[in-house]
């Protein structure tokens, strides 16, 4: 069984040594920009430079953050980010936008591609087909069981990394617009706000003026360290832990307690608990126990906890673990009129140096001492393996322990030295493309996602370019209204899932219906022979990122909601472009359900709703009731773009119903189709801000 990589977090540079030190195999860092954790320390180009030097030093990898979502007037600036990585001599770039992806591997083809948890890969094809679009490693969404986990690696010909340790967002990786459209500072975008951690009071169907049960969208942290062994066994390449905006302190008290994991070693559980836990620790996704124990909140009680155990977590990289091979070689002597010493390590790196002084004949061996000098690495990143003596005539002689203590240190300081040396990654010439921006003030045309047939009505599908309904609706859609309909294939696919909506893709392709919307990369591998969209999930952003999915066969696509008008301005490679003109805006998706403190999966209904502070309700929802399902966190307050259609520069424009009554739904459609104001509380959302 071999021991996976121990990654750790280092949101600044006290942060990155401390999780050196204390024996991480490798570092997460961001680049200022570009990063899913914009408000940590970061690291400007220069400084990636020397964090770079420091761990490659010590033999510890650097894998650098590039996980945001970006929008057109930045692929410049991110090409530029990709080259200070290059120069850098990096190993690693973890990536979320396809446009980052493409930039890689044309401008650094040698720097290692990692497929971010924000892609929110979670299935064995999701993992396969990053290797297709050139990843070399998938990190995987945090909400996977182990048996998840273990089809993954079983199936995956990348490696996989999964996180052990830290905070669990409510949400889905990537999938999650709370923070954006509640409080102006985007998740994606690497700037949440965590509003999900306030509190709410939660229903199975609150009444105006009914109080509900207070509860926090807030999930304790996860723990995985104690499974760290099965992880292993299941084949994980790589074991992450969160937490770029915590202490030195909390990464080196977790990377000790990996280490010993791994060596089958006992470890200090109650330092891990104490320098940060929310309530204590939580692994109820890896074992399949998705349930109220699940959530938990910062305490003053876990604050004190962690005042207290700093001190001595402290201690755990006051030195440097010594781990870094080096071998000697001792030659000369007395006849030579001096010692020659002689350190390499095992990646072909050598220094020799030679004594000062001139050393005298020996009364006894000198070759214990010398060894022990030697041996006393204490305070570098090295340890004595090995020392090959090929002493002069008359023998290597007597010097004085500070003689040998000198030539150890200068010869592991000149070692340190040519080991620090930064390998640029050779970097290729690299013209931005350019694309074609849509014209604004056509009249985009207009099509529907509904929950299912009951909610569409006749007469508006005769109207509509398109009706998009769940592939679950299948089976109900009228044969006369299939020739435009598209089937919207799942966010996210637990279990099997992944499986029956293969199976279910088979069995329709001859039914007569328009396309499919895939909405995660996995689904590009099952869905041969469909004419394909590009759904929600699928995050597009910016114009590279767009036409890189319009190479895989994506004929039309679905922008972010978080993009603003003038950036989806950009996004027109020569495929169809639409964005949403009317909905309540899917803010959350999440496998633990907001509810579970109010009633047991078994009793519930299939949602219910939360109430914020301001008293304002969101709609949930769940795709299987029972607890198989995914629950999903609608905005109050609905998109609408109607009377505004020609300012939307896109193809086409839709409007998304969710829980709204048929009724509601002719009433929708009648203002857009006439273009003509909302008729109650409504948003413009992000589409007039400056992104």
């Amino acid at each position: 069984m071999s021991r996976p990589e121990i990654l750790a977090p280092a949101g600044n540079r006290e942060m990155l040594g401390a999780a050196v030190f204390s024996g991480a195999d490798a570092v997460y860092l961001g680049l200022t920009g570009f990063n899913a954790r914009r408000t940590a320390g970061n690291f400007t180009p220069d400084e990636l430079r020397e964090a770079v030097a420091f761990c490659h030093a010590r033999g510890v990898k650097v894998h650098v953050t590039l996980n945001t979502l970006v929008y057109d007037r930045e692929l410049s600036g991110l090409a530029d980010a990709v080259r200070a990585v290059a120069a850098a001599g990096a190993d690693a770039v973890i990536a979320d936008d396809l446009a980052t992806a493409q930039l890689v591997k044309s401008i650094a083809p040698t720097l290692h591609l990692h497929g971010s948890t924000q892609m929110s890969v979670h299935t064995p094809e999701g993992a396969k087909e990053l290797a297709a679009l050139g990843y070399d490693r998938v990190i995987l969404a945090r909400e996977l069981s182990l048996e998840e986990i273990r089809a993954v690696c079983e199936a995956s010909p990348i490696e996989v990394e999964v996180f052990v340790h830290g905070a669990l967002c409510m949400s889905v990786s990537g999938q999650c617009m709370m923070s954006a459209f509640l409080g102006g500072r985007s998740g994606n975008r690497g700037a949440c706000a965590g509003p999900c951690r306030l509190p709410f009071d939660a229903s199975a169907g609150l009444k105006p003026g009914q109080p509900g049960r207070a509860c926090h969208l807030s999930l304790k942290d996860m723990d995985y360290i104690p499974h760290l062994r099965e992880l292993m066994d299941a084949g994980v390449a790589s074991v992450k832990i969160e937490g770029r905006l915590r202490t030195p302190e909390y990464a080196a008290a977790v990377v000790t307690a990996c280490r010993a994991v791994c060596a089958g070693q006992p470890y200090d559980e109650k330092l891990v608990r104490d320098i940060f836990s929310r309530s204590g620790f939580t692994d109820g996704y890896l074992t399949n126990r998705n349930d109220g124990k699940m959530f938990g909140v910062r305490t003053e009680a876990d604050a004190a906890a962690t005042r207290a155990a700093t001190p001595k977590a402290r201690e755990l990289f006051r030195r440097e673990l010594q781990r870094v091979p080096v071998h000697y070689e001792l030659s000369g002597g007395v006849e030579d009129g001096g010692v020659k010493l002689t350190a390499r390590d095992d990646d072909g790196h050598r220094v020799s140096v030679y004594s000062a002084d001139e050393p005298q004949p020996a009364q006894k061996d000198p070759l214990p001492g010398i060894e022990r000098a030697l041996g006393k690495t204490g305070g570098t990143p090295f340890v004595m393996d090995g020392l090959a003596a090929a002493p002069g005539e008359g023998g290597f002689g007597f010097l004085p322990g500070a003689a040998w203590n000198e030539l150890r240190r200068e010869a592991l300081d000149k070692l340190l030295e040519k080991r620090s040396e930064v390998t640029p990654h050779a970097v290729q010439a690299f013209e931005m493309p350019t694309y074609p921006a849509h014209t604004v003030g056509q009249l985009p045309a207009l099509a529907a996602r509904f929950a299912n047939a009951a909610q569409c009505p006749a007469e508006a599908a005769e109207k509509l370019q398109y009706l998009i309904f769940p592939i679950t609706e299948a089976e109900s859609i009228p044969e006369a209204w299939r020739g435009k309909t598209l089937l919207e294939l799942p966010r996210v696919m637990f279990g099997r899932l992944e499986q029956k909506t293969a199976a279910r893709l088979d069995a329709l392709q001859d039914a007569g219906f328009a396309g499919a919307v895939v909405n995660n990369p996995a689904q590009l591998r099952y869905t041969d022979g469909w004419t394909l969209y590009g759904g929600l999930g699928l995050n597009v952003t910016n114009p590279m990122s767009a036409a890189r999915y319009a190479s895989l066969g994506v004929q039309g696509m679905l922008l972010q909601p978080e993009t603003a008008l003038t950036a989806m301005q950009a996004v027109a490679p020569g495929v169809p472009t639409a964005a949403l003109c009317y909905g309540h805006l899917p803010l959350m998706l999440t496998r633990a359900c907001p509810l579970r403190n109010v009633r047991d999966c078994g009793k519930c209904p299939g949602g219910g709703t939360l109430r914020d502070r301001k008293g304002r309700d969101f709609t949930v929802t769940c795709s299987a009731p029972g607890g198989a399902g995914v629950r999903t966190v609608f905005n109050p307050v609905p998109l609408y773009m109607g009377e505004r259609l020609r300012e939307l520069p896109v193809d086409v424009a839709v409007a998304a119903f969710t829980t709204e009554t048929p009724a509601r739904v002719s009433q929708i459609l009648d203002l857009l189709f006439n273009a003509q104001p909302f008729d109650s509380e409504f948003t413009r959302g992000l589409y007039y801000t400056n992104n």
